[in-house]
């Protein structure tokens, strides 16, 4: 049943997670330093590349990188414990605290840009990893032990059906937007500015965040020579292969359990018990160091430890910018 899968797949993660913690002797920590330092290396290059995209959004406003930055880290660091992307809605909420006179419709459309980027890079390390043979065929994916692969790939129709229903839901949403709320596209369309100007775009947003891609690709390069599996462009481009495809539609944090057993299934190394070290020592790892870079910035940067009232400012500025570009009853 799927609920029995899916406590299996936690099951398995937390005895995994057993297992990295009593091989922490084991663990190269020099290489294990470098890859900490190229994720910080990475949100940076990307908080980079958000601030020049609201460069475009309002231009002729200084928008400051400490901040901006720190609203980054923060927002990162909040998603590695907070379900539902709460720290996005704190990374938009602190960066338009920066901007004097800005909108929440133009800072959130801002943040959006990137996602072309990504997805984009993303799609080619997917296409990469298959075309290489990184991946499990398609009839071995039933028989994982991970509930969200095995589930949907044992019920196509179902997942057909669901990405349906999102996609009709996305498009009566905005088709509502595009009739209640003028004022709110007006908006939306300030944020999307720079992606008017190609060349802009590509200089000041595409190579940034091109270099954060970079950065995270070493990253995991050196978390593989610090477990002793051994860092090489093909493994690093099946780690994050295996991330992507473990984080859509996730049914457990970060896909906890999904990347496990994707990684026993194609990565190559010592032994399994090292694979599994690495997935789950990678997996706690990174959500650890967001935690720290996080709310070293909230304490740092904004000087307060109240993380909860952030995001809960957050729900409520947003929710107040959106009642006042809703459109007047006529009395």
């Amino acid at each position: 049943m799927p609920i029995a899968d899916f406590g299996s797949n936690l099951e398995k993660f937390f005895n995994a997670a057993g297992d990295f913690f009593t091989h922490l002797s084991e663990i190269h920590w020099t290489p294990f330093a470098i890859a900490l330092a190229f994720l910080a290396a990475m949100q940076l290059a990307r908080a980079w590349a958000w601030r020049n995209v609201l460069r475009a959004t309002y231009p002729g406003k200084r928008i400051p990188f400490l901040e901006l930055s720190a609203a980054y880290l923060a927002g990162a660091g909040i998603n590695a414990i907070v379900p539902a992307h709460a720290g996005d809605a704190t990374k938009v909420f602190l960066a338009k605290r920066q901007i004097p006179d800005s909108s929440y419709p133009a800072v959130t459309s801002s943040f959006l840009v990137q996602t072309v980027f990504d997805t984009t890079a993303g799609l080619l390390v997917f296409l990469y990893a298959i075309s290489q043979g990184l991946l499990p065929e398609p009839p071995e994916l039933p028989h994982l032990p991970a509930f969200q692969i095995s589930f949907w790939a044992e019920h196509p129709r179902t997942l057909l059906i669901v990405t349906l229903a999102v996609l009709l839901a996305l498009i009566i949403g905005v088709i509502w937007l595009g009739h209640h709320v003028r004022r709110f596209w007006a908006r939306v369309r300030q944020g999307l500015a720079i992606l008017t100007e190609p060349r802009r775009y590509l200089r000041q947003v595409a190579a940034w965040q091109g270099l954060g891609w970079l950065c995270r690709f070493f990253a995991f390069w050196f978390f593989l020579e610090a477990f002793g599996i051994g860092g090489s462009v093909g493994n690093v481009m099946l780690v994050m292969s295996v991330q992507a495809i473990a984080n859509i539609v996730p049914f457990t944090p970060g896909g906890a359990g999904a990347q496990q057993a994707l990684l026993v299934a194609t990565l190559e190394g010592p032994s399994r018990a090292a694979v599994l070290s690495f997935s789950v020592g990678v997996q706690i790892a990174m959500a650890a160091w967001s935690v720290i870079l996080g709310f070293g910035a909230i304490l740092l940067v904004f000087r307060t430890t109240d993380w909860r009232g952030l995001i809960k400012q957050a729900q409520d500025e947003a929710a107040s910018d959106a009642a006042m570009l809703r459109p007047q009853s006529p009395e």
